[in-house]
């Protein structure tokens, strides 16, 4: 077994499907390969405002810091990495609007606590762990650079999902299996069904 087969067999084992072939052709088109680079920096970007903000809003937790301390260096570093790429090819940056997966997941999201901290930590498992998954699928149909780039993040984004899952479990009062299959079932839907945005975590054109 490969050490990328190592990487993903965690991620593949949990999520519930993977990333549709019609998704990867219409992502891997040349002329689409600059709006995924440019979402790419988004995601990011968004990564580390979302662990920036539970920091601050969670404070009192001190595990939660240390992890989120670490994934925002991350984070920022691999937007830099990105906004790099994006320069050496002579891409301007463009404002596009996210796509509904990140918002269809937080819907789920509970409301009172800790409960709502614990969804939040599951989303964020799901996010990381799709973003390692959706990594390894491209790489093979994208060009050399971005291919050694993005098999160079999976060992960071399959850190990130474990670190997510493990600090939700850690919060929770209760055993999170099934808001984890819950999450599991959403997430499996936005991806797999007719999207009308092309975005990196989309799901299959429409």
């Amino acid at each position: 077994m490969s050490s990328t087969d190592v990487l993903l067999h965690p991620v593949q084992a949990f999520l519930d499907c993977a990333t549709p072939q019609s998704w990867l052709h219409e992502a891997c088109l040349p002329t689409n390969i600059p709006l995924i680079i440019q979402d790419h920096a988004n995601c990011e970007k968004k990564a580390a405002s979302t662990a920036i903000n539970l920091m601050f809003r969670y404070g009192f937790y001190t595990d939660l810091q240390v992890k989120l301390s670490q994934l925002v260096r991350e984070e920022m570093l691999h937007y830099e990495q990105v906004l790099d790429i994006m320069q050496k090819r002579g891409q301007a940056w463009q404002a596009i609007p996210a796509g509904r997966y990140a918002g269809g997941l937080r819907k789920e999201i509970k409301t009172y606590e800790p409960q709502a901290l614990v969804d939040v930590l599951i989303v964020g498992a799901f996010v990381e762990a799709r973003s390692c998954e959706r990594f390894a699928a491209l790489a093979p149909y994208v060009d050399d650079e971005l291919a050694r780039f993005y098999k160079y993040l999976l060992k960071s984004e399959s850190r990130h999902f474990e670190d997510y899952l493990n600090l939700a479990q850690s919060i929770s009062k209760e055993d999170i299996t099934a808001r984890v299959e819950t999450f599991r079932q959403l997430e499996a839907e936005l991806i797999s069904t007719p999207d009308t945005e092309l975005r990196f975590h989309s799901g299959v054109p429409a």
